[in-house]
């Protein structure tokens, strides 16, 4: 079974960057599609960004446009998610998700502070 774990969380100011990574076990990860989510206490799970296994097929939500962006290293069966010009509403835990195989990660927390 493919597991997925994410790394890279913490707390930082307002306007601060962080990266967030994400390995997936196994051999197929360069034909996975993979993708981050967020959630919060107050509301639903929520997309963040995907990438296409392809690595060329990238999606955003129009929040984070411009200042996030998803990669990938398929060598290292690693998905990244670099996060800048971080906003308190930014603040989430993040799940990395392989959408061919509906593999959760368990999540990391992500904390913006003005």
């Amino acid at each position: 079974q493919v597991q997925v774990t994410e790394s890279g969380g913490g707390s930082v100011q307002a306007g601060g960057s962080l990266t967030l990574s994400c390995v997936a076990s196994g051999r197929l990860f360069n034909m996975y599609s993979m993708a981050w989510f967020r959630q919060t206490p107050e509301k639903e799970r929520e997309f963040v960004a995907s990438i296409h296994s392809n690595g060329e097929t990238i999606y955003y939500r129009d929040s984070v446009k411009g200042r996030f962006a998803i990669s990938r290293d398929n060598a290292k069966n690693t998905v990244y998610l670099q996060m800048n010009s971080l906003k308190p509403e930014d603040t989430a835990v993040y799940y990395c998700y392989s959408i061919d195989i509906s593999a959760w990660g368990q999540g990391t927390q992500v904390t913006v502070s003005l």
